[in-house]
């Protein structure tokens, strides 16, 4: 496999060669660092991608061949060859995107680790796609298989149902797995079906007397058309997605599509979250995205002004958005039921994305706090250990009937899982100017340009179950820059920022941060500690981040949580589950008084700390109610639903009248 063709932070001249250019300016000051410099070593982390290599991806290109989401593109190439029309092979016009999520998975692989027999079948995939493609470039195959009767999402015509089609959504992915592709392998032929779509939707949307002046009803084309810029050059690209987003709440002779599409008032006028989850968050990715490479900060200005709406009035203690499953959305501020809260695992995901931008704008550590907490807990519950079984919603409490599936008739999630995970070591570190950014605390080894020149950093640690990470630094030569550790907001008494949660207890133990063996001083600048000096290589930085078991409760309005106490220990959320606790949770009264005990077991689900506490079990006993004091066990949230069938709650009854006696009728797990 060959290296990334692309320029590290700069904008390759696609369409001009492989020469490189000066990235434009403005952009995000915090610098990603390519994917390929990142390699996690063992534990955590990197046992979720090893199961990624060899079992979700072979899975889930198996799946879209078998539930016709390949064969889509076959029946438009025939299509476009003459032969009769037919019938789309699979549930939805979206599915094409499925394909590409996949794809753009498999090259955040090949980043990682040549397998060419997994480059090969991509490669097949291409084709297929590329044949799928009519002449101008249009890609869609639920309208090209038939053109005189598409499915009804589709609309009559070309774009004339975008609330609903996908039409834009789904080649928004192809421009995100486009430049995956070109960047692992050096091969344009993605790029190339690519680039012909993305100029027909520029000749075709825009301010001109006679473009179209209407917006995808479900975002996404607004980040890949970013990476299409990003790797050409071409501002239209950039142009086009701010005209995307900035079209939205416009009456431009069209009928607004309303809050569950965002499309109820102007963007830079919005206020809060609302409407369907992943399409939210989707485009505030994309207004991040707007506003770094603009520089209007205006934008800004209005993704904090809803970030702080969403962090503080409608966000899961798992760090999971979305509680109305009836529109996949956000619900009214503090409506965050347990059983029935939705939290998509896309949702999570594109929460987890936009609060990585909202970090490269502002340097805030408080934003990869709240990757942190989503990527650890609603989203690794969305991914089952196995790899190829999968939650689409992530409930914080349930009686027993929720459990993982090989995959959906709506199949958006476990392709995003594929490249959320394959893509983790993309979002540990960051470099801005002679400052480096370790985001992520996870075995892993990375090697980082600065303007100091070229840094290595080893990471040693047990995280999440252990809070002392050993960093060695090994720079090219002694220079003098600062190492930017983030330090969380549950190792300083928040679990997270905006008030909705807090702890019970006071703060116990503080982090502690050593260079070669010495206590250091260090000053805190948004949530990091910066530790600045002359680094030489076999430097070692030892944070200790203390993690002792923390109880937490939600704010007043939070009625769902009234009467209830949830734990966490360092990142991590956890749960009661029935196969642990007698076979049921809904009876049982948790004591508060004693903090239950961590204990790392090694056998248990492929490794975890259990905590084990103390609580009442009440049950109906000819016609009385027993209680029956005993020992409560909690395992991570993530981990919930991989044993026995049964009930499992986050938050736990902590006031008797939260509680429901079993036996005698009287059972009941939520």
């Amino acid at each position: 496999m060959k290296k990334s063709a692309a320029c590290a932070g700069l904008v390759l001249a696609v369409l001009g060669g492989a020469a490189c250019a000066k990235a434009p300016s403005p952009d995000y000051s915090i610098k990603d660092v390519p994917l390929a410099a990142v390699r996690f070593t063992g534990g955590f982390w990197a046992e979720r991608q090893k199961t990624v290599v060899s079992v979700t991806i072979r899975h889930e290109m198996k799946e879209c061949e078998e539930t016709g989401r390949l064969r889509n593109f076959d029946l438009a190439a025939a299509a476009l060859g003459g032969e009769p029309g037919g019938r789309l092979a699979s549930a939805y016009p979206f599915d094409d995107s499925d394909v590409f999520k996949l794809i753009e998975a498999a090259s955040d692989v090949l980043m990682l680790r040549p397998d060419p027999d997994l480059e090969k079948d991509i490669d097949g995939w291409i084709s297929r796609i590329g044949a799928a493609q009519e002449p101008d470039g249009y890609l869609y195959t639920a309208r090209t298989i038939n053109p005189a009767a598409p499915p009804e999402m589709s609309g009559p015509e070309r774009w004339s149902n975008l609330s609903m089609s996908h039409e834009l959504y789904n080649v928004g992915h192809l421009y995100e797995a486009a430049a995956a592709h070109f960047q692992a392998t050096g091969r344009r032929v993605l790029l190339d079906i690519a680039l012909k779509n993305a100029d027909l939707i520029d000749r075709t949307f825009g301010p001109g007397e006679t473009q179209l002046k209407s917006v995808p009803g479900h975002e996404e084309i607004e980040m890949g058309l970013v990476k299409l810029f990003r790797l050409t050059g071409k501002k239209k690209y950039l142009d086009l997605a701010r005209f995307f987003v900035e079209e939205r709440g416009r009456a431009s002779g069209r009928k607004l599509y309303g809050e569950y599409s965002q499309d109820h008032k102007p963007v830079l006028e919005q206020e809060e979250a609302v409407g369907h989850a992943v399409r939210a968050a989707y485009l505030y990715s994309g207004m991040a995205d707007i506003a770094a490479l603009t520089g209007d900060a205006r934008y800004v200005v209005v993704l904090e002004r809803i970030w702080e709406d969403v962090v503080g009035r409608k966000l899961y203690l798992t760090g999971g958005i979305g509680s109305a499953g009836g529109i996949e959305g956000f619900g009214p501020p503090y409506e965050l039921g347990n059983d029935t809260g939705y939290a998509e695992t896309c949702a999570t995901i594109a929460f987890a994305l936009w609060n990585h931008r909202m970090f490269r704008l502002t340097g805030e550590a408080k934003y990869m706090d709240l990757f942190e907490r989503a990527a650890m807990n609603a989203f690794l519950s969305g991914a089952g250990m196995s790899g190829d079984l999968f939650f689409y919603p992530n409930p914080l409490a349930s009686d027993g009937g929720t459990r993982r599936t090989p995959w959906f008739k709506c199949a958006c999630c476990p392709p995003n899982v594929a490249r959320f995970i394959a893509g983790m070591g993309g979002y540990a570190y960051a470099v801005a100017d002679d400052n480096v950014y370790v985001n992520l605390y996870g075995r892993s080894t990375a090697e980082l340009a600065t303007k100091r020149g070229l840094v290595r950093l080893t990471q040693t640690t047990d995280y999440p179950w252990e809070g002392d990470i050993e960093i060695e630094v090994a720079p090219d030569g002694p220079a003098a820059w600062t190492l930017m550790l983030r330090i969380p907001g549950w190792s300083l008494g928040r679990p997270l920022p905006g008030g909705l949660y807090s702890y019970l207890d006071a703060a116990p133990g503080t982090p502690s941060i050593k260079v070669n063996g010495r206590e250091t001083a260090a000053v805190l600048d948004k949530g990091y500690w910066a530790v600045r000096r002359t680094w030489a290589r076999g430097d070692v930085v030892t944070l200790s981040l203390p993690m002792p078991v923390r109880l937490v409760r939600a704010r007043g309005e939070v009625a769902a949580d009234a009467g209830r106490i949830a734990v966490e220990r360092g990142p991590l959320v956890y749960a009661a589950e029935a196969v642990d606790n007698g076979g049921t949770v809904s009876n049982l009264l948790f004591d508060p008084s004693v903090l239950p005990a961590p204990e790392f077991r090694p056998g248990l689900l492929r490794g975890l700390t259990v905590l084990a506490g103390k609580a009442t079990a009440f049950r109906m006993k000819n016609g009385k109610e027993d209680a029956v004091p005993g020992v409560l066990t909690l395992i991570p949230y993530y981990a919930w639903a991989h044993r026995d069938a049964g009930g499992m709650a986050v938050w736990l009854a902590a006031e008797k009248d939260k509680i429901r006696p079993s036996g005698g009728g009287a059972e009941s797990e939520i």
